[in-house]
């Protein structure tokens, strides 16, 4: 029975490693066994998570592990591959039977991948009939409960419109910052944050004595109006009016909510879009800003609704609750603005800065080519995707346009990967135009200093 119980073990490990490379790994050295290729069916051959990568993960790992079996190292990398090539061979069949990539099916998943390793074994350790059925009987729900908390970890909780597939290590970011039984634990999770925003920073306006002017300054909303000009506008939507609210982070400052439904009394749009950054930190409970956001939704006068996109202070668990408070929420899809017989989309994307779970093709596939589209991101991070999709006007914001400047300077920093062209105000791409909000709240610390908060008013023209 210890000889079983260590294949058993062996088996188990060889399998985990690709899932295990893919972890550490992410994106990196993520080649594809099949090269993309798709057959006759129209299906591809294996599918995108045959990776070589996990098959020399497993190959090595199992070779190393050759100690464990009391094998030559060749012979348990040989048994590793076997596992890989059974793994490859139940890819096949399911592509053929039309599932989807990275589905679990109970014993096609585990049959092959333990069988083939396990006839090799055999010519060393000449296992009884009942021992080489123990072995396989339990191996085979014991993979098969792996694959599922894998894909449990990999893909849970989710949004009923998310549509796309999100690493392991994405979901634990988020199940970290949303998760509040971590409360106790969040300050050591996010320690770089806390010592830099509210040791450094905190103490550093404190002592030179600028902390209360700074946290006047967040107050202090200006209303900033653009006029756009689209040529893919549609002659029916000139003048249509859109009002930006991003970076609101409604916690941040007690008397920040108060300002704004001041502005929003006197402000009645067409369309009103949420930038994301709901919430002040990029962790702890997500009530507070919850609170503040029921207060303010009921305040906004826009005929064609609220709309909104999750930035990197949020996580995709708080889609509910801002659905709930009255906020359509695009995850990586598109909406149609109708005005008569004539219509505009908006296409709304997921996170680009942090979380990197922006998929604009997949935003765009009901979108038919040469109609206006205005785009709405968090942060401008996507916007080479997006000109090159048909975008007229991209709106974010993100990097409050520095929130803290040195006068008739630009910002210190963006906090972007994006060129500094695109870190405030007006910009250009292409055809495309551009616009970064300074964003209505403040982030890190509540001060700013030479870059006011801002609402801003956007007017599309047809031109």
């Amino acid at each position: 029975m210890l000889v079983s119980a260590k294949i058993i073990l062996f088996l188990l490990w060889v399998n985990l490693l690709p899932p295990l490379a893919h972890l550490l790994l992410g994106e990196r050295f993520r080649w594809r066994v099949d090269g993309g290729l798709c057959l006759f069916d129209k299906q591809p051959l294996l599918g995108r998570h045959k990776t070589i990568r996990g098959i020399l993960a497993s190959v090595l790992g199992g070779a190393a592990a050759s100690f464990f079996i009391n094998l030559p190292w060749w012979i348990a990398g040989l048994a590793a591959l076997l596992a890989m090539v059974g793994d490859l061979l139940s890819s096949f069949v399911k592509r053929r039977l039309q599932r989807s990539s990275g589905s679990s099916v109970f014993i096609l998943d585990q049959i092959f991948e333990g069988l083939f390793p396990l006839l090799l074994l055999n010519n060393y350790f000449h296992l009884l009939w009942w021992q080489f059925l123990i072995v396989l009987s339990v191996f085979i729900p014991l993979a098969y409960l792996g694959a599922c908390f894998w894909q449990f970890i990999s893909s849970h909780p989710h949004h009923g419109n998310y549509p796309r597939f999100i690493r392991s290590t994405i979901r634990f970011r988020e199940w970290r910052s949303c998760h509040e039984p971590l409360a106790r634990w969040q300050t050591v999770l996010n320690l770089t944050s806390f010592l830099s925003d509210q040791i450094f920073l905190t103490s550093f306006f404190k002592i030179i004595g600028l902390q209360q002017r700074g946290m006047e300054n967040a107050l202090d909303i200006r209303t900033v109006h653009q006029d756009f000009y689209l040529d893919t506008l549609p002659a029916s939507f000139d003048g249509f009016k859109v009002m930006l609210l991003t970076d609101l982070h409604l916690d941040g400052l007690d008397q920040l909510t108060g300002r704004i439904i001041k502005h929003l009394r006197h402000t009645e749009v067409d369309l009103c879009l949420i930038g994301g950054d709901i919430r002040m930190k990029t962790y702890g409970p997500i009530a507070p800003c919850l609170r503040h956001l029921r207060r303010l939704v009921p305040e906004v006068r826009a005929l064609h609704g609220i709309f909104g996109v999750l930035g990197n202070h949020d996580c995709i668990e708080m889609t509910p609750d801002f659905e709930d408070a009255g906020i359509t929420m695009l995850i990586n899809e598109a909406w149609p603005l109708h005005r008569g017989k004539d219509r505009i989309w908006l296409v709304g994307v997921d996170d680009p800065h942090y979380y990197k779970t922006h998929n604009v093709p997949h935003s765009f596939r009901d979108v038919p080519l040469g109609e206006g589209v205005i785009f709405l991101a968090h942060s401008p991070e996507a916007y080479k995707e997006a000109a090159c999709h048909g975008a007229g006007l991209y709106l974010c914001g993100h990097t409050h346009g520095g929130q803290i400047c040195l006068p008739g300077s630009g910002p210190l920093l963006t906090n972007s990967r994006a060129p500094r062209f695109t870190a405030s105000g007006r910009w250009r791409y292409g055809r495309m135009t551009g616009y970064t909000s300074r964003g209505v709240g403040a982030s890190g610390i509540p001060l700013r200093f030479n870059c006011p908060a801002e609402i801003t008013l956007v007017t599309l023209r047809k031109g």
